[in-house]
């Protein structure tokens, strides 16, 4: 088995998301919160502030007008939205590569990530209890740990598969197994590491409901069915690909009809166009 503390250290090479956006999810999750404490953080992140900008004048936003301020993306798209394209424009960096030991080549993880935030967002507005820019958050960033585990699962792929296949494991049961760590522990460490809260921890560690402790928790059923429609879609199927345990009982918990579920798939169809162009943008 691979040495842990190996893999933990690989951390340190992803690039940090800014401090900066730490501060804008607190800003735009304080409903007292004003623009200009949101101008005021992201303006010192000029890297930022241009993704930013390139996010809101292109296709994906839908606007009509130039956006040449932070102050003026705001105005037009309100806090939370902004908040949502500035974690965007933080952890794209991150996506540039191929992630071979899943099978995903360079932007696949990325559109799949974005793709899965999309439809949390829509899942949790049509639940309406649940916080819809926190899953987007949560969505976006819980297969981080792939990142850093992509190499490792590459290494020991036939073991893996082979408990996938002959054994009856979840692909994450199987990394667990063969590695030691699996995907979604090893992006719980990384949001600790960057001084996420103990709640974006949890649901990150726990997206693939692997936990029963973890099961009754709305927002991780969200981000968990997100990912399932995901992969229905056809989305993210790299080695892993359906390779996890789908629980039918989420879909009832969430008070989500056949008929939601449906139109969920059928609109994201042509946002996935949008997704991709993204991409390229960043």
């Amino acid at each position: 088995m691979i040495n842990i503390q190996t893999i933990i250290k690989d951390i340190d090479r992803l690039e940090p998301i800014p401090q900066a956006f730490q501060k804008v999810m607190t800003i735009v999750n304080n409903p007292e919160s004003s623009i200009s404490e949101l101008t005021d953080v992201v303006k010192y992140e000029p890297s930022l502030t241009a993704n930013l900008l390139k996010i809101c004048n292109s296709s994906y936003t839908g606007l009509k007008v130039e956006v040449d301020s932070v102050h003026r993306a705001v105005a037009l798209l309100g806090m939370k939205k902004v908040g949502e394209l500035i974690l965007l424009a933080s952890a794209a960096k991150n996506f540039d590569k191929p992630q071979s030991g899943y099978d995903l080549k360079a932007g696949e993880l990325w559109k799949y990530s974005v793709s899965s935030a999309l439809i949390a967002r829509e899942l949790a507005e049509r639940a309406e209890t649940v916080d819809a820019h926190f899953v987007f958050t949560a969505a976006l960033l819980k297969d981080m740990g792939k990142l850093i585990l992509s190499q490792y699962v590459s290494d020991s792929f036939e073991k893996i598969n082979m408990l996938v296949t002959e054994k009856k494991f979840s692909f994450m049961e199987a990394e667990k197994e063969v590695i030691g760590i699996d995907h979604a522990e090893l992006g719980g460490m990384l949001m600790g590491k960057w001084q996420f809260g103990k709640k974006m921890i949890t649901v990150i560690k726990n997206h693939h409901l692997s936990d029963d402790t973890c099961k009754p928790d709305i927002e991780t059923k969200v981000v968990y069915l997100a990912d399932i429609l995901c992969m229905m879609l056809g989305i993210g199927g790299g080695a892993d690909g359906l390779a996890y345990k789908f629980y039918k009982n989420v879909i009832e918990d969430l008070k989500l009809s056949e008929k939601g579920i449906q139109e969920i798939l059928a609109n994201f169809g042509m946002t996935l166009k949008e997704v991709e162009g993204l991409y390229e943008i960043i």
